[in-house]
């Protein structure tokens, strides 16, 4: 088993987009990067902690590969936007790839590389690509947060249209429990 840690938006969306792909064995939501150990939702909502929200998995390579995880984090937020996604503003917010080893963060950059100098977004994608430097998790609500609050308000109009994104691009990457 192997880990990733992505930031791409609010984790509650990102936990969700990641949770039911083939290989995908865990996915925690939590704090990355920042200034202040075990930080809570509060004080990284403050903006003054430095972290990212992010989500941090735990996969199995021969089910699912690092590079197929990259593809889906590209397709399924907005990277050219600063500490923003939708509606959702500050730097907690920031897309990042928060890699664990060099392979990792060879590939992120390489990916990145890649989606620019095909234009592959009309602006230039502003994702950061860093170590992960800690991991905190956030608090036991925001786990699984879509999947025991899938009909709230922001769930219907901000989380499952990323869901259901998923299902239609990466339909053949999915669970096969989630796929039918």
């Amino acid at each position: 088993m192997e880990q990733a840690t992505f930031g791409a938006g609010c984790f509650w969306c990102v936990e969700a987009v990641f949770q039911d792909l083939e290989g995908v064995e865990k996915v925690v939501s939590g704090y990355s990067n920042g200034r202040i150990a075990n930080p809570t939702y509060r004080e990284v909502c403050s903006g003054l902690t430095g972290h990212a929200e992010v989500i941090q998995l735990t996969y199995d390579p021969a089910k699912i590969s690092f590079e197929e995880l990259l593809e889906v984090f590209w397709k399924t937020h907005d990277p050219t936007t600063l500490n923003r996604q939708g509606a959702d503003t500050g730097t907690q917010y920031r897309s990042g790839v928060y890699y664990h080893n060099e392979e990792q963060h060879r590939l992120a950059e390489a990916y990145k590389q890649k989606l620019n100098e095909a234009h592959a977004f009309e602006s230039p994608i502003v994702t950061e690509i860093e170590p992960l430097k800690s991991f905190y998790p956030a608090e036991n609500y925001h786990q699984n947060y879509y999947k025991q609050n899938g009909r709230e308000p922001y769930c219907q109009f901000v989380v499952r249209p990323k869901v259901d994104k998923v299902r239609a691009v990466f339909g053949e990457k999915l669970k096969k429990a989630t796929a039918q």
